[in-house]
């Protein structure tokens, strides 16, 4: 069998330095020392007998080999990370019973492949797999009629159920590719497009509603809507503005030639998505499907966002258990 000369951490350098243009922004990502991440890449030249990337361009760029190399790997990447999400969640074959609520925000790929995962991982298990609202997930989990649900953490005391937290879905400005307002003409009522609302019996709706009031905002509620899919649409129509969530985006593929997201001006706010169960459920069971989620959350969510829209890198993000108790908004 011939082995290859390239180390995986070597092409893991080489992905984020094509990415972020920055040998420093690599080291304050993956935790290795400059000099460290500097010797990964020399290294991958040598082993290929190619410049990869142009040092000397600041932000760097790469080279026309690198370009060409740069594809394989992220497709190489992505089968290897879409190989570990489906040998963690190889421990679920005891599981019994699962009645599992998603919100719509993984309708389109993370939901199906985890079910394809759960299916394949649990073969004697009875295994229900329901669409809900964030909120409609809490309450039937509190009614015992789920057994782990993924929602929008709300502000009210989740004190019955267990949290195993997924990630941080920042809020964003979504507005026709051709506009050229900037967000803080958009939040001054500046522009000729109406504002489309999400509901405000969503928590995603309210959370909207409170931070525009916290701040002073007052924008007219001619459109309110509970799909994401009809605001993407609208807005790829020219026929709205909205604020939303790099999720909600990323889900929307046939939209993305036709939106353009904008940072939230000034001080940023979130929306935090869990895994939330009952006390009597596996708690095992519970954490190694949060362990299969944040795989394909960050496989099918955030890398392909953080592609698209580089300034979403350290917003965008995994949420660890310890950042998660920190959470204000």
């Amino acid at each position: 069998m011939q082995r290859s000369r390239l180390s995986l951490k070597w092409l893991e350098v080489f992905q984020l330095a094509a990415r972020t243009g920055s040998v420093q922004a690599v080291a304050s990502e993956t935790g290795l020392s400059v000099s460290t991440v500097s010797h990964h890449l020399r290294s991958l030249d040598t082993a290929l007998g190619v410049k990869l990337i142009d040092h000397h361009r600041r932000p760097m760029v790469l080279t026309p080999a690198g370009t060409s190399f740069l594809r394989r790997v992220d497709e190489a990447l992505r089968q290897i990370r879409a190989a570990e999400v489906e040998v963690a969640a190889g421990n679920l074959i005891e599981a019994r019973s699962l009645r599992l609520g998603l919100i719509d925000d993984f309708d389109a790929e993370i939901g199906p492949e985890l079910a394809r995962i759960l299916a394949n991982g649990m073969q004697s298990c009875e295994f229900s797999h329901f669409t809900r609202p964030s909120h409609e997930i809490l309450t039937l989990l509190r009614k015992r009629k789920l057994d782990i649900g993924v929602a929008n953490r709300p502000h009210d005391d989740l004190s019955d159920l267990i949290e195993f937290p997924l990630f941080r879905d920042p809020f964003v400005l979504a507005a026709p590719i051709e506009r050229t307002l900037s967000a803080e003409e958009y939040l001054a009522g500046k522009s000729t497009l109406p504002f489309l609302r999400y509901a405000n019996s969503h928590i995603i709706g309210g959370q909207i509603s409170t931070q525009l009031r916290r701040i002073g905002i007052t924008l007219p509620g001619r459109f309110e809507f509970e799909s994401n899919q009809s605001i993407m649409g609208m807005i790829a129509d020219g026929g709205g503005w909205a604020i939303t969530t790099p999720t909600g985006f990323i889900r929307a593929k046939r939209f993305h030639k036709q939106i353009q997201l904008l940072p939230f001006p000034g001080k940023g706010f979130a929306r935090h998505l869990s895994l939330f169960t009952t006390e009597e459920y596996p708690q095992h069971v519970a954490e190694m499907i949060a362990t299969t989620l944040r795989r394909l959350i960050r496989l099918r969510a955030i890398e392909p966002a953080v592609s698209l829209i580089p300034w979403l890198e350290g917003t965008y993000t995994l949420t660890s258990q310890q950042s998660a108790a920190q959470i204000n908004v």
